[in-house]
């Protein structure tokens, strides 16, 4: 299973104004085993600007976008530094990976980040990603990691993504002022009714808040992964979560996967433009599940840019898939008929052995009738 799981900046602080490296450990602990048991583990982890906060003496916090870029550039550093202390008890690998919304919103940038991403799972290397606060500005932000979370989920393909924060779910009411609020256990559609149960933004340690999780919940959903808000203080609460207990709330999907992926992938192909593949190419996508590799393509039609989606067309000039283009039209053109060796001789780099990898490949169903 591949899961995506956020820390607050609640947790990773157990309620004070300092990184809490006892938690922490904990939870790092929990991930490293996660990934031994054949898990993929993502993590979205908040905490930069506090750590940049704790490592410049608790400067009085002021609210200029600029400022906040500031303690962020401090701490991104110090806060990877400490997970890849943490992790290396473990033996596990780090690597940070700083995204916006624009890198997202992009498909090439998307690609890429996708690519990275995956390839990192693949190498056994535990990605960590934040929000590139030092640089965004409003335009490109997302704003929170709730909401970043539930769009890496998107980006990799996750099964599962877990929310920890210092509260134990979505409750009936705020538990901090009602003594009888209940815990929802299950929740099977964001609606209005349940945005109605969020109450206000967070502490002044973090940005988001119960609305930011359910916004995450509704993006996540939609997009076909199952989402769970936890307390990050329940002992091995990520371990329990994988095995299948019901710890929080679990928000269930209204989609699958596949469908949201199909939707994402149609949703901008380029018209008047195709790739034409041999029989060969023809049975292996449409009988084999394989990815569209250059020896099987004849000739390339139009004009595309990489990450777009295009056609892929049989002999006869029936389209038989669409996918996400891992090479812009032009090279395409210099490389079709080739073998995947020499996909860097000819262009001089190398975007991966796959044109259209399968998982970014939707198969169209022929009409028999």
């Amino acid at each position: 299973m591949r899961i995506v799981i956020k820390l607050g900046t609640s947790v990773l602080t157990d309620g004070t104004d300092r990184l809490h490296r006892p938690r922490m450990v904990d939870l790092a602990r929990q991930m490293s085993h996660l990934r031994a048991a054949g898990h993929d583990v993502v993590l979205v982890s908040s905490g930069a600007v506090l750590a940049g906060w704790e490592r410049l003496g608790f400067p009085k916090r002021r609210r200029e976008l600029t400022h906040k870029q500031a303690l962020a550039a401090v701490g991104q550093g110090r806060l990877m530094h400490i997970y890849g202390q943490l992790f290396e008890i473990y033996d596990v690998p780090v690597a940070q990976t700083l995204l916006t919304r624009a890198d997202l919103r992009d498909r090439v940038r998307y690609l890429n980040a996708r690519a990275t991403l995956l390839t990192c799972l693949e190498i056994g290397v535990l990605p960590i990603i934040n929000e590139n606060d030092a640089v965004a500005v409003d335009e490109i932000r997302v704003g929170d990691n709730d909401t970043l979370s539930a769009l890496v989920a998107n980006l990799v393909d996750a099964q599962l993504l877990v929310i920890l924060s210092d509260i134990a779910g979505l409750y009936s009411a705020d538990p901090r002022q009602n003594p009888a609020a209940q815990l929802i256990d299950d929740v099977a559609a964001v609606t209005e009714q349940v945005y109605a149960l969020a109450g206000a933004a967070g502490s002044h340690r973090g940005t988001g808040g119960m609305f930011t999780k359910i916004q995450a919940a509704e993006l996540a959903t939609r997009a076909g992964t199952t989402m769970i808000i936890a307390a990050g203080n329940e002992p091995d609460v990520l371990l329990r979560l994988a095995a299948g207990e019901s710890v929080g709330t679990r928000f269930r999907p209204v989609s699958t996967r596949l469908e949201s992926r199909k939707r994402w992938i149609m949703a901008e192909r380029v018209r008047q433009a195709h790739i034409a593949v041999d029989a060969g190419a023809v049975q292996a996508l449409t009988q084999q599940g394989r990815s569209l590799l250059p020896a099987g393509i004849v000739a390339v039609e139009g004009e595309w840019r990489r990450g777009q989606t295009v056609a892929i067309v049989a002999p006869d000039g029936q389209a038989i898939a669409c996918g996400l283009c891992q090479y812009a039209a032009h090279e395409v053109a210099q490389i079709k008929g080739s073998r995947t060796s020499d996909i860097e001789h000819i262009l001089g780099y190398s975007y991966g052995d796959e044109v259209i990898h399968r998982d970014d490949m939707v198969a169209f169903v022929k009409d028999e009738g």
